[in-house]
């Protein structure tokens, strides 16, 4: 039987240069028992390796390399090499707070129905860099930021679903369901996401918990080259995929998704031009209009594969 009380995981893939900060804020944690850091390099082509090997004294550190490239893939590569029931995944570009480990691990020991916890995220900006004016409040979730308050929250909406970049797992939830899915979940530069609102699904369909939790604190580095209206706009079209393919996985496809994907096309059309004199949050509407293109662009493509194989 393991010691190992919690298992903090970083799947990474060409970050070396926020990586080290994400470790040193969990080698550093004050935790009360004994845990583990496992780093996954999921197939990168930079410094990752000697970022880690810089550390490799600290007896706690794990490094893993897995050569699939894919988030999802990684992520389940983490949780079979871990030794604890609870799993706590830190994105590579995050630095946790220092007793973010102790909330999570409380809340699991306190709720034997909790399957999932997530918790505060702030935005660490580049140095002397503003965020832009035509960033909403809503987009500024694309780039990680996620606050429901002050007090533990109890999710029942899978929208409002915690952070991948701070989340955490209990692994017999995780084994049940067979794993995060690779059909979504970012793939090199593809931006696939959703995969956390479909883990949170599965969890209130079989009688689990989800909770938010805002001691356990994390601040995502905000990277340069996201503060452009290409990226966002990228991120949307993505976002309207996965959303898409996470329908299609749990069987609701059809022309069903044509007239859903139409009508929300239309009403991000007419809000973004009810928007128009606001530079934030038109752009905050163009983006989700953007969004449903790219939904119904999968869904077509979905409709026709159906149909050839018939």
């Amino acid at each position: 039987m393991s010691d190992i009380q919690i298992s903090a995981i970083i799947c990474t893939h060409n970050r070396d240069t926020y990586l080290g900060a994400a470790i040193d804020s969990l080698l550093a944690q004050d935790f009360a028992a004994d845990f583990e850091v496992i780093v996954v390099d999921n197939n990168s082509s930079d410094r990752t390796r000697e970022v880690v090997e810089q550390r490799a004294c600290n007896p706690r550190l794990k490094y893993i390399f897995e050569p699939t490239t894919g988030l999802s893939v990684a992520r389940n590569t983490g949780a079979k090499v871990a030794r604890a029931e609870i799993l706590a995944y830190l994105d590579d570009d995050a630095v946790a707070s220092d007793r973010w480990l102790q909330v999570l691990y409380s809340a699991y020991q306190s709720n034997p129905k909790l399957a999932i916890a997530g918790g505060k995220v702030t935005l660490l900006w580049p140095p002397t860099v503003q965020p832009p004016k035509w960033l909403s409040s809503g987009l500024a979730g694309n780039l990680g930021a996620y606050d429901l308050g002050d007090k533990i929250v109890y999710i029942d909406q899978p929208g409002l679903t915690p952070r991948g970049l701070n989340y955490s797992i209990r692994q017999s939830f995780l084994a049940e369901i067979g794993g995060f899915d690779p059909h979504l979940g970012r793939v090199g530069k593809n931006l696939l996401s959703n995969e956390e609102l479909q883990m949170t699904e599965f969890a209130l369909q079989h009688g689990w918990q989800v909770a938010y939790l805002p001691e356990a604190l994390v601040a995502h580095n905000v990277a340069p080259e996201r503060l452009n209206r290409s990226w966002f706009l990228n991120r949307g079209w993505w976002q309207g995929i996965s959303e898409c393919y996470r329908e299609q996985l749990a069987g609701k496809t059809g022309i069903a998704q044509l007239l859903r994907g139409s009508e929300r096309l239309i009403r991000g059309l007419y809000k973004s031009l009810q928007y128009f004199s606001d530079p934030a949050e038109r752009f905050d509407k163009l983006v989700y209009t953007y969004c449903q293109i790219g939904y119904l662009n999968a869904a077509i493509q979905g409709l026709l594969s159906t149909s050839h194989k018939k």
